[in-house]
């Protein structure tokens, strides 16, 4: 405890792990809450929001709609792994620390 409290033992690597687990899990449920607090909140976000979507899958065919949606899911993934890929250089960079 006295190491932890004089900062000669670090929870960097494990506050990392921590993190990355909680904003993976938590931030696409918390940008979808915000999108909802934001159209229930601003009747012209909600206006516009709705008229787009009518507009876009009333006249896009099929295979444009689905080619949408894995789009979507596509950008979505790659959110994903570029979150990841960040949290395992800082990792990286703290046990190249650790060694040096």
């Amino acid at each position: 405890m006295r190491d932890f409290l004089l900062f000669k033992s670090f929870v960097s690597i494990d506050a990392l792990i921590l993190f990355y687990y909680v904003g993976a899990i938590v931030l696409p449920f918390f940008a979808w809450y915000l999108l909802r607090f934001l159209l229930g909140k601003f009747s012209f976000f909600k206006e516009q929001f709705e008229m787009g979507k009518k507009i876009l899958f009333t006249l896009l065919p099929l295979k444009q709609k689905v080619f949408i949606i894995l789009l979507f899911t596509c950008c979505f993934l790659f959110m994903e792994l570029l979150w990841r890929m960040m949290f395992e250089f800082l990792i990286a960079f703290m046990q190249m620390r650790d060694a040096l």
